[in-house]
């Protein structure tokens, strides 16, 4: 995922912001109450490096305590360790060409970022040097939503669209079990009785097959009718409502817009027309909707992985209209633009 360069909360110090050029964090960082200035901050000025104090050979000896000072040992002559003149050496603490100075680390030294590393991790995600567990991202300065919450509301949203249904599509229904009832009563007596023969069945009507795709083709429609203009405006259905959960855009803390929500329900309510298929359809939601249990760590579904959008739990401090959660709750983090 590409973020660009801007002005987000650090996630190593979220009191503060600091400039991301696409690859790393520069600059110095400022409040995160302050207003960020328009464009990247101004190089710092490189620090002038201070002359490593000398180290006297008498002090780089240990003494034993209770004995005399031992003399610092001097070289006798070109090719003894430590003698003027020879390879790797300078003298006694002094390192000699080619060989880090004093608080200096040297190269693949374990916390030390290589060449062509980049600067840190993007903003919203967790530095990977976190001892023990890393902490979940917050996207834009809100928790992620739990899986729980999103199967619950999605049962939720599901008991909508069947009522939808019973209203709207009742009288399909109806004839479609007219037409293929005396088959399924005549095959579900035999079945009883133990008779597998299939000679003599009733035939199923020549209507069955269009109501079929009717009640499939409604079905859908309500599903996209109920869902898609209340998620491209608030992000959030009944369900989520009731839950207090909603989508944003994994980018910015805005709506989803109805291209984004249609994109996003698409793959989980257009596989509905595959129903008859001996259940293609379903199990190609089934797939969608276990996807966020294996997706780390931002817990995005295959829907949301193709909107770029991902489920937050929305603070009880704020409105369901309200898009962000005001300056005052009781979060641990201030409200920012992370993405």
């Amino acid at each position: 995922m590409s973020v660009q360069p801007g002005w987000y909360v650090d996630p190593a110090e979220p009191t503060t912001r600091r400039w991301w050029d696409g690859e790393g964090w520069i600059g110095a960082p400022i409040p995160v109450d302050a207003t960020p200035p328009e464009g990247p901050p101004p190089p710092e000025p490189e620090p002038t490096p201070e002359p490593a104090a000398p180290v006297s050979p008498a002090a780089a000896l240990p003494t034993p305590t209770g004995q005399p000072p031992v003399p610092p040992w001097t070289p006798t002559g070109p090719g003894t360790p430590g003698a003027p003149g020879t390879p790797g050496t300078s003298w006694i603490g002094q390192p000699g060409p080619g060989q880090p100075g004093a608080g200096q680390p040297w190269v693949g030294q374990p916390g030390t970022p290589g060449v062509g590393q980049p600067g840190g991790p993007p903003p919203g995600w967790p530095y990977p040097t976190w001892p023990g567990r890393p902490p979940e991202p917050r996207p834009h300065g809100m928790p992620l939503a739990g899986y729980g919450a999103r199967l619950l509301a999605r049962l939720v949203d599901f008991g909508a669209v069947f009522l939808l249904n019973a209203v709207v599509n009742g009288w399909f229904v109806w004839r479609y079990f007219e037409e293929t009832a005396p088959y399924l009563r005549e095959a579900f007596r035999r079945a009883l009785a133990g008779d597998s023969s299939r000679e003599g069945l009733p035939t199923i009507g020549e209507q069955a097959g269009g109501l079929q795709i009717a009640i499939l083709v409604i079905a859908t429609a309500l599903w996209f009718a109920y869902e898609v203009p209340s998620m491209a405006s608030g992000g959030q259905t009944l369900g989520k409502r009731l839950l207090r959960i909603r989508a944003v855009p994994v980018d910015a803390d805005q709506p989803l817009g109805f291209g984004r929500a249609t994109r996003r329900w698409s793959t989980m309510g257009m596989p509905t027309l595959l129903w008859f298929c001996c259940g293609f359809g379903l199990l190609l939601q089934f797939v969608d909707a276990v996807s966020a249990l294996f997706d780390h760590p931002l817990r995005q579904a295959l829907h949301d992985k193709r909107a770029q959008t991902v489920v937050v739990q929305v603070p009880r401090s704020a409105s369901p209209d309200t898009p962000t959660a005001p300056a005052d709750r009781a979060d641990p983090e201030p409200p920012g633009d992370t993405p």
